[in-house]
């Protein structure tokens, strides 16, 4: 197999010879008003999406993409077995909070899988998925 003298990947150019930019951004609305975005940053390797089965990797990918279709105040007012979220303390997590998590961070948990929870934190529009408790273990279910 030959080599290649330039291993640097081409950048794509649009429509008249100019970069593609990624959409701005729009400040002047409020994160209530505006839909989820999900980063999958800090998800934990233990409760990662890796260690789901393929179908409920499936149900997290169109349960992200049901979310980012409504806003936040839509899923506030939400049940949270369905679109909406539930809060769960920090004391009631039974693995290790990742460290750049501070005290006074509130968790949500959302249903990706039938009751299955995925955690995490909201920073703005922003959601940080850490856990997917694909077998009930992150925390007490029963209360």
């Amino acid at each position: 197999m030959a080599k290649r003298k330039n291993s640097k990947i081409a950048q794509k150019k649009g429509a008249g010879g100019r970069l593609i930019k990624a959409p701005e951004i729009k400040d002047e609305i409020p994160a209530e008003q505006q839909p989820p975005i999900f980063s999958l940053e800090y998800l934990q390797r233990d409760y990662c999406v890796t260690a789901c089965q393929p179908q409920e990797q499936a149900q997290f990918a169109i349960r992200l993409r049901k979310l980012s279709e409504i806003s936040w105040k839509q899923i506030k007012a939400a049940p949270r077995h369905g679109l909406g979220h539930e809060k769960i303390s920090q004391d009631a997590i039974r693995e290790p909070i990742p460290k750049h998590i501070t005290a006074d961070v509130s968790f949500l948990a959302f249903r990706f899988s039938g009751m299955k929870p995925m955690v995490g934190y909201r920073s703005g529009r922003i959601f940080y998925v850490v856990w997917l408790d694909r077998d009930f273990t992150l925390y007490d279910h029963g209360k």
